[in-house]
């Protein structure tokens, strides 16, 4: 459970934050959301999928970094992410944005909980006279980032739903030792319903800037054999 408080140099001003990646520190996650303005650095590493939320029905885009649960193929001792481009929703971690007040101003938050929260190891939240370092400017920067991209998110998967553009997958896998699987749960763009769609939905989507997108999608996908081959080396 997070323990997100409302960030303040008076408070806050001696934490610092371990910018390294692994599973003691909290890495070992098989997917995150991720957004169309990062697709074209997403796919370059990560196969792009959706993820249709159980409450309320939506879909969302997710990069995948594991075959299972718990899993994640791109940390590397060292604490070191081993890939091109880390998802901005992982680089903000262990920050949040808060809504506050009446005008439901947007502040930044920390889960004081997390493991990459320290007083003691990392990178300095402060300057010793209060004012924010560097590191917390650009996290202020990514959080502001990721509230304008929540909304084109949205319309960017509503749309691909309208437009029944949308199917389940099933990645099947085999592993060089012979261990076999299989990962379902997730979705991905119906490529034969694409190429038929009429030109009037292809100029909204052109319109909107949601075809580019689609086309990244559709590229990340020779990222799940890569992924398959990284979990083949671990299993040797």
């Amino acid at each position: 459970m997070a323990n997100n408080v409302l960030l303040n140099s008076e408070k806050y001003r001696a934490l610092k934050v371990k910018t390294g990646y692994s599973g003691s520190l909290g890495d070992n996650v098989m997917w995150a959301p991720t957004y169309p303005a990062e697709f074209r650095s997403v796919q370059a590493d990560y196969p792009i999928l959706f993820h249709k939320d159980a409450s309320t029905g939506g879909f969302f885009p997710v990069a995948l970094f594991g075959l299972e649960q718990g899993e994640n193929l791109f940390l590397a001792e060292g604490d070191v992410w081993n890939a091109t481009y880390v998802p901005l929703i992982i680089q903000r971690i262990p920050f949040s944005i808060g809504l506050y007040g009446e005008e439901k101003k947007r502040l930044i938050n920390i889960d004081l909980d997390h493991p990459k929260v320290s007083e003691t190891d990392g990178v300095r939240l402060f300057e010793e006279h209060g004012a924010p370092t560097e590191y917390l400017e650009r996290i202020s920067g990514m959080l502001e980032a990721i509230h304008v991209w929540n909304d084109h998110n949205k319309k960017f998967t509503e749309m691909l739903h309208d437009f029944d553009l949308l199917e389940p997958v099933t990645i099947d896998m085999t592993l060089d030792n012979g261990t076999q699987g299989q990962l379902m749960g997730f979705y991905t763009i119906h490529e034969d319903k694409l190429k038929t769609l009429d030109s009037e939905k292809l100029k909204e989507l052109h319109k909107k800037e949601f075809l580019e997108p689609i086309y990244m999608v559709l590229a990340s996908l020779i990222n799940i054999q890569k992924l398959i081959e990284r979990k083949s080396k671990r299993a040797r």
